[in-house]
């Protein structure tokens, strides 16, 4: 018998590319991005003659779409063609200067204007983004014009985060837009906003947020570390980001928090973390974060601490019933009916009466059902998806229940369930009860309340294996934290919050100022 060696097939990384630098002959520079950007319809090359004495060629080119015309035709190309011959007359003291150097200090009026651009890659790049390049005939260097325009959504309410008390502003999907919300909370130079780029083909641009005085520094070079070991060919949203940069990456437990609100990131930064912005997403990424956090409203903080508090535990309670409601009506019904009053227990027996499933199955039908029909809710158009959602699971439910699939209690657990799995602030953790609760459905059909507890104390161990950035999973519950725990489970008044939530290397944890900060 022959064997044929079969081939390696690994995937090898792309190699590095050395950029091709720029070319002190114009013309050259012109054949080669012409070449470069072929069929790419939106380049514009647009060329002009400066000066007279001789004439040098200038090359301006951009993407069209995302510049702002206006500044470019007033601010720069009117005036390279107005004052450029100024530079060759001797009066003038921009004689002095050599043409390049001229143009940059003295000539185009823009805000934003700098050199260095000296290699083809790069001024794909700074056109990518929206600026504009310069060239000169007889320089090796470029001139990037921050000129950047485009359409882009107004700052508005956001989607996914409404409150009733405080700031009503969102993110969008500009990066510089959601920095300057930012940066208007923060009028501190302790706030630093760090940018790369990241992606070889999309070139994203990123930056990481942090308060130099209160992120523990070690922090801020972890995350700068992870960051710049991201090498993939497109970042199009911060959850890319997410993914790579997680300590645990095979879990359904997310260890950032997202959020598209400009305050609640600023009070996740005050509090020692860091943030995370990617161009073109509207959502921030907060991190290190931990699973308690995740019941936590922005809102809690711009209420009074008592009513404040009373909707936090009832967000923990909401919680505990949108995880284990159905499956504890499983295991009583199935294995523990001693447990139940025997007159709800016969109106219970009398409803299920022509059932053929048992409970399980009546709540896997009603569970998948109910998911079903909230996906279809998200994926309608807005005029739509409310009504169908909301008419389908009226509809659905009496049919079911007088066609006898299923019970009438039935329906009403479903159905509180699914309206405590709305009560989190935050989706990733509604996320991740609608995906364990069907978990906790097997185990109480396969073991009744046995099944649950141990089900629940797995899933404990794995909550605590887990961490965020060298933060518990399950802080500050376990561990047990007594000076923080008081601001998880109820919101500490803040005439109390003498100090941070602490994390190690944090250099500033003083809060309020007001003499009793050392009783913490």
């Amino acid at each position: 018998m022959r064997f044929i060696k079969k081939e390696n097939n690994q995937v090898k990384p792309p190699e590095a590319k050395i950029p091709r630098p720029l070319s002190t002959d114009i013309q050259e520079n012109i054949s080669q991005l012409q070449t470069m950007l072929q069929r790419c319809s939106d380049a514009i090359f647009r060329e002009l003659l400066l000066g007279s004495h001789p004439p040098t060629r200038c090359l301006i080119v951009y993407f069209d779409g995302l510049v702002q015309r206006k500044m470019l035709d007033d601010n720069i190309i009117k005036s390279l063609q107005l004052e450029v011959e100024m530079t060759k007359d001797p009066q003038s003291k921009l004689e002095q200067h050599d043409l390049l150097t001229a143009v940059e200090q003295c000539i185009v009026n823009v805000a934003e204007l700098k050199q260095g651009v000296s290699t083809y890659d790069a001024l794909i790049q700074a056109i990518s983004s929206g600026d504009s390049v310069i060239l000169l005939d007889g320089y090796s260097q470029a001139l990037v014009a921050g000129t950047r325009g485009w359409d882009a959504r107004n700052v508005s309410t956001p989607e996914n985060e409404l409150v009733i008390f405080g700031p009503k502003e969102g993110f969008v999907e500009n990066l510089r837009s959601n920095t300057a919300l930012m940066r208007r909370r923060l009028k501190s130079s302790n706030f630093k906003i760090e940018s790369l780029v990241l992606g070889r083909i999309s070139k994203t641009d990123v930056v990481f947020c942090y308060i130099e005085t209160i992120a523990p520094p070690q922090l801020v070079d972890e995350i700068r570390r992870r960051l710049q070991k991201i090498d993939i060919d497109a970042v199009l949203d911060s959850n890319y980001i997410q993914e790579l940069i997680m300590d645990n990456k095979s879990t359904i437990f997310s260890q950032t928090e997202h959020t598209e609100k400009p305050d609640r990131a600023v009070a996740h930064m005050l509090e020692g973390r860091v943030c995370i912005a990617v161009d073109g997403s509207p959502m921030v990424l907060a991190l290190p974060t931990s699973f308690p956090r995740y019941w936590i409203s922005p809102e809690d903080y711009y209420i009074h601490y008592i009513p404040a508090s009373l909707f936090r535990i009832g967000r923990f309670v909401a919680f505990l019933l949108a995880l284990t409601l159905p499956s504890l009506y499983v295991a009583v019904i199935s294995y523990h009916q001693e447990m139940v009053p025997t007159a709800l227990y016969l109106t219970i027996a009398a409803s299920r009466q022509g059932v053929p499933f048992p409970s399980f199955v009546e709540a896997l039908l009603l569970e998948l059902t109910f998911e079903m029909l909230r996906e279809a809710g998200l994926r309608l158009p807005r005029a739509v998806g409310p009504a169908v959602s909301i008419v389908g699971a009226l509809i659905i439910g009496d049919a079911a229940v007088r066609a006898g699939l299923v019970s009438t209690p039935m329906v009403v657990i479903v159905a509180f369930t699914g309206i405590a799995s709305f009560v989190s602030p935050s989706y990733n953790a509604g996320i991740i009860v609608r995906i364990s609760r069907f978990a906790f459905l097997f185990a109480a059909a396969l073991l009744g309340f046995l099944g649950i507890m141990v089900l629940f104390i797995l899933l404990l161990i794995r909550m605590v294996s887990l961490s965020s950035f060298g933060v518990p999973y399950l802080s500050p519950i376990a561990p047990l934290n007594t000076q923080e725990i008081s601001d998880i489970l109820v919101r500490r008044p803040w005439f109390k919050m003498y100090r941070r939530p602490y994390q190690e290397g944090m250099q500033n944890q003083v809060r309020l100022n007001t003499g009793k900060e050392s009783k913490g």
